[in-house]
């Protein structure tokens, strides 16, 4: 066992258990620009990675009654045809022998629009909610379903091909489209709970693609699951604020170092 593959994934495993984000926006980054796995391996391992970690997280929010399950099967409904169809097309195009060199350029912009969606959801969270308590909350209900399924299909195909999206950038739209209906942790647990099926299509995927490293991903779940386990018990004991900023600053930074790279 490699024990830094294994803190990596406990360190990440416990930031998607407080906050629903990180599966991909921080272990994806880190295999590349800490452990020199090349993108597209990467992005493969990181979808199995990301998939498993947040079994275990889901069931954990799923038990404590976090999870919004019609939202769920409406983002489902978006993104499972979505992640499909992205993936019929990397097959064709024979991903992973094709140079990837804008791979990490496409990855750090998505790392530094998840850090702006990290900092940004709380004010956005007031915002929404004011103007829907001010009148205006028949319409957007109106539009919710077909927005959610229209929003899941875009995190599909992000997931498909950066491994990145479906936490902080999928808590956003969540945000956006219920901010009277879902709590903060009902958001956190039904991003995580969405999470698992997408990233374990993809990652199968990936799987008949060729870009997943099995070892690799061994030893990153070694530390993952007890993380996603201990972040998850301890959603309400730690300042979200602090874990919130914290995230938002290393993918800033990850984000940098990629589009620069």
């Amino acid at each position: 066992m490699d024990l830094a593959h294994a803190f990596s994934g406990f360190v990440v495993g416990m930031l998607v258990g407080l906050t629903g984000v990180g599966g991909g926006s921080l272990m994806a980054p880190i295999l590349i620009l800490i452990f020199g796995v090349s993108p597209t391996t990467a992005v493969g391992t990181d979808l199995w990675f990301a998939g498993i970690t947040k079994t275990v997280g889901g069931a954990i929010h799923h038990a404590k009654q976090c999870a919004d399950w019609q939202v769920v099967r409406r983002l489902a409904l978006g993104s499972l045809p979505a992640s499909i169809i992205t993936l019929v097309v990397l097959h064709a195009l024979n991903w992973s022998q094709v140079k990837q060199g804008w791979l990490p350029f496409a990855l750090g912009l998505v790392l530094l629009a998840t850090a702006i969606a990290t900092i940004a959801r709380p004010r956005l969270h007031r915002y929404i909610l004011d103007r829907q308590r001010n009148g205006r909350s028949a319409e957007a209900v109106r539009w919710q379903a077909p927005l959610t399924v229209a929003a899941g299909a875009m995190l599909g195909a992000l997931v498909t091909l950066t491994s990145i999206g479906a936490g902080a950038l999928g808590a956003t739209l969540l945000v956006f489209l219920y901010p009277m209906r879902l709590s903060t942790k009902q958001i956190v647990g039904t991003d995580i709970v969405h999470a698992v099926p997408l990233t374990i299509v993809a990652g199968i995927g990936h799987l008949f693609i060729g870009s997943v490293d099995g070892q690799l991903l061994l030893n990153l779940l070694v530390g993952s699951i007890p993380g996603i386990i201990i972040g998850s018990l301890l959603v309400h004991k730690i300042s979200e604020t602090f874990v919130r900023v914290s995230l938002a600053m290393i993918l800033v930074f990850a984000g940098a170092r990629l589009v620069v790279s």
